[in-house]
């Protein structure tokens, strides 16, 4: 990073941390999202020892079963990396991100526990060392519906601003729904259901953003 990248990261976080709208909800957004990821563990593997219902899914039946583990996760990845370089420039961006996550992963908690689902046939376990300290490190294969991958990725996608980066976060996200049905780590409605879920919820936050800057 350039010396003048460097001051301009700065003074932007510094302009940003003279509001105290913008600075409650960055900090205030960063220690409830702390929280949720310290208690996710504990969720993953209460669900993970229920049973559910194994959905009969015809897109997945025509579908031969890979491991493409590896290409998930290394546009999951770089998509992470590319918000987190946009983010560091514009702190608006970490807003968003931060307080639509934080709703997104109320929402799947709320519809993981109300739809209790088995895994699909043919499923091909997707190990992550990244992420896996967010499962508490064991093997879950019952967060499914809605899709957190997809869910990601499609958060990803409406919270960056620049154009080729729209393009390139959209085409991400249709590339990552599809490995996910490769895999079988998801039923065709988990995958389906992410964006609309998503779009509704971004959509919510950035009217609470809105209003509560103008207060």
């Amino acid at each position: 990073m350039t010396k003048r990248g460097s001051s301009s990261i700065k003074q932007a976080w510094i302009t940003a941390l003279q509001t105290p709208q913008t600075r409650s909800q960055i900090l205030t957004g960063s220690i409830i999202v702390a929280v949720l990821l310290s208690a996710l563990p504990l969720f993953f593997n209460h669900i993970q020892k229920r049973k559910g219902v194994v959905l009969n899914d015809w897109v997945l039946a025509n579908i031969p079963a890979h491991d493409v583990s590896v290409i998930i996760f290394a546009i999951i990845w770089g998509m992470a990396l590319l918000i987190l370089v946009r983010a560091m420039y514009n702190p608006l961006i970490y807003i968003n991100y931060v307080w639509a996550l934080i709703f997104i992963s109320l929402a799947r908690i709320t519809t993981i526990s109300l739809i209790p689902l088995d895994p699909p046939a043919g499923l091909v376990n997707l190990v992550d060392p990244l992420t896996g300290v967010f499962y508490g490190n064991v093997l879950i294969t019952r967060d499914l519906f809605f899709s957190g991958h997809t869910a990601t990725l499609v958060l990803i996608f409406l919270c960056l601003e620049k154009r080729s980066d729209k393009i390139l976060g959209f085409f991400a996200t249709v590339v990552v729904m599809v490995l996910l049905l490769i895999q079988h780590i998801h039923y065709t409605i988990d995958v389906l259901a992410a964006p609309v879920f998503v779009y509704l919820i971004f959509l919510a936050t950035q009217y609470f953003i809105k209003r509560n800057q103008a207060l």
